[in-house]
């Protein structure tokens, strides 16, 4: 797959660079606009190479050989824009005879909401034309100039001169919304530009990082990943910025204000939605406008809301601006009020019970079967999962350094006290001592979900472990039946629902591996801390692309073999890049977590 990405507009292609089948295609709001894009080439042309300078562009070389030598060689340049692609074909005659090319161009529409396209919901037979008219209204199209003649582009090559052409394919929609997004130059200069091992897989994430900016009207915020995921999320996009700081300060505050301009105003259980809860995702395909789907602002996520007030935090520890605090202060003040009614039956603990119509997970590890009991039964909601019980204390702690900032030590002791409360309550509940580490969860009964998982490293990056017991914790974490040299499995390799090429039960996770470092570095256990960062950068330079997958298999490292891949990962994805960021911040004690 070569995925292409400007601000709302993205394309996955094949790896010659054509759309022509399976997913993929030419997508904008949650639509693919195109299910087939395939230029019809002189006769004998082979592809010679593809490269990716940026995420937005692709440059291809192509040529047509007589014999040893090239006779025709061809120049492909393919750019993308919010709602425009550019492709500059320039053609060379190497030879002394005059050539006469043609060149024809196969666009298919389709205008499938990216749920059908992917295979997530059932669909009928979609238009093939370039014009679609939704049952909502809404008008989308695909526009081509200059329009191709039925017998294709005539292109005459005199002896060697060259020929060019350009087409530019606009995808035309009334969803686009205004916003502006920083140059590339300039969202990297904001960074460090490292040097040695990590400058390449550095840059390469920082070229992702900008290209996955959505603009919005409140400031950039980070979509979560290529191909199915170029939509905001609050978690994703929460963990992104907090990893980017104190360099990425402007996506910082563009999340922070985006999620607080939508934060939940209203009880609505089709959409999970409840007065001062974050969002989970903001979905703009036709079957999210039209209701089929509840994800057109859907709240099925019990852990944005603590994150919320932890990015918050870490923002105002990182670059003081309190003036931020402030002009936030109803959201955060809202998403406090919405911790304490998230404990559904007033045991201290943040619980969520999924309505049926949306995820039926709501914490990260977000499957259907992530949940196990140590028999491999799942466990019956509502669920109190460990590591939101570790961001709840952190979001407490955060909230107490507002209070203190704004000069209201009262209030500031109050959530104090309830951060406390929270740090003893996973203590009592959550430690398992014969296992030494923490539950995965509690189930409807309170019983406690014993196996062994990744979600403990969470705790440590919270800071919600007693500093005696952390030994004990990193110690199972790197465990034979966690780690498995590229990072933390999800789920332990005894238990019975493990599978290294599962979605969440036995594969490893970049970025869960990250929050691992995080707690390391925090407890002061800077050794693994290094451990980690020195196996996560060592995973990044394996990939051909330098990137961080969303996900490999939980299969052990074995020496001189990358690791095994996951066939559907997001590549670029969100928190990944954000990962290589923030170890780089830890390896040079830039950040303590």
């Amino acid at each position: 797959m070569i995925p292409l990405k400007e601000d709302d507009t993205y394309l996955v292609l094949n790896a010659r660079g054509f759309a022509e089948e399976g997913t993929e295609g030419f997508y904008r709001h949650d639509t693919r606009f195109l299910a087939r894009y395939r230029l019809l080439l002189p006769e004998g042309l082979a592809l010679l190479q593809s490269r990716s300078p940026r995420p937005d562009r692709l440059v291809q070389d192509w040529a047509r050989f007589q014999g040893p030598d090239g006779e025709i060689y061809l120049r492909r340049e393919v750019r993308v824009g919010r709602g425009r692609v550019w492709d500059r074909l320039t053609f060379r005659n190497l030879s002394h005879q005059a050539q006469s090319l043609r060149v024809g161009l196969e666009a298919v529409g389709s205008f499938v909401d990216l749920f059908q396209a992917r295979g997530w919901h059932p669909t009928a037979p979609s238009p093939r034309g370039l014009h679609y008219r939704a049952e909502d209204g809404v008008e989308q199209r695909v526009d081509i100039s200059p329009t191709p003649p039925p017998e294709g582009f005539s292109l005459p090559l005199p002896p060697r001169e060259e020929a060019s052409l350009t087409l530019e394919i606009t995808l035309e929609s009334p969803l686009e919304t205004p916003g502006d997004l920083p140059e590339y130059e300039t969202f990297l200069e904001a960074f460090p530009q490292a040097t040695g091992p990590w400058e390449a897989p550095l840059r390469q994430a920082l070229l992702d990082l900008r290209a996955l900016l959505l603009s919005t009207p409140e400031g950039p915020i980070p979509a979560a990943g290529i191909p199915w995921y170029v939509a905001p999320f609050g978690r994703d996009s929460l963990l992104t910025a907090f990893m980017l700081l104190p360099w990425g300060k402007a996506v910082a505050q563009g999340v922070l204000r985006y999620l607080a301009e939508r934060q939940g105003k209203v009880v609505d259980p089709r959409r999970e939605e409840e007065p001062g809860k974050i969002l989970h995702e903001v979905r703009l395909g036709e079957l999210s406008r039209t209701g089929k789907v509840p994800f057109a602002r859907y709240f099925g996520t019990v852990d944005a809301t603590p994150l919320f007030l932890v990015l918050l935090g870490r923002y105002l520890e990182l670059t003081g601006d309190l003036a931020l605090v402030r002009e936030l202060r109803p959201a955060w003040e809202s998403a406090l009020a919405w911790l304490s009614r998230a404990d559904l039956d007033g045991d201290g603990l943040l619980e969520f019970q999924p309505s049926g119509g949306g995820l039926a997970v709501h914490s990260w590890k977000d499957s259907h079967d992530s949940m196990s009991h140590q028999d491999g039964r799942l466990a019956e909601p509502p669920l109190a999962v460990s590591e939101v019980q570790g961001y709840a204390y952190a979001a407490h702690r955060a909230a107490a350094g507002f209070y203190r900032a704004l000069g209201e030590e009262a209030q500031a002791q109050t959530h104090e006290g309830r951060a406390q409360t929270l740090f003893q309550l996973i203590q009592e509940h959550f430690w398992l001592p014969d296992l030494n580490t923490y539950a995965l969860a509690l189930d409807r009964h309170k019983k406690p979900l014993r196996v062994k998982a990744s979600d403990a490293g969470h705790l440590l990056w919270a800071g919600a472990v007693p500093q005696e017991r952390a030994k004990t914790l990193v110690n199972t974490l790197f465990s034979e039946e966690l780690w498995s040299g590229w990072g933390l499995r999800t789920l332990g390799s005894r238990e019975v629902r493990y599978n290294p090429l599962s979605y969440h039960n036995g594969s490893v996770w970049p970025h869960d591996t990250a929050l691992f470092a995080g707690g390391l570095f925090r407890y002061g256990f800077k050794e693994e801390g290094e451990r980690v960062v020195q196996a996560l950068l060592d995973l990044a330079k394996s990939q051909p692309d330098l990137r961080l997958p969303e996900l490999v298999g939980g299969f052990p490292r074995e020496k001189d073999q990358p690791p095994v891949p996951y066939p559907v990962a997001c590549r670029p994805q969100a928190w990944d890049a954000g990962t290589v960021v923030y170890l780089y911040a830890l390896s040079q004690g830039l950040r303590d977590w």
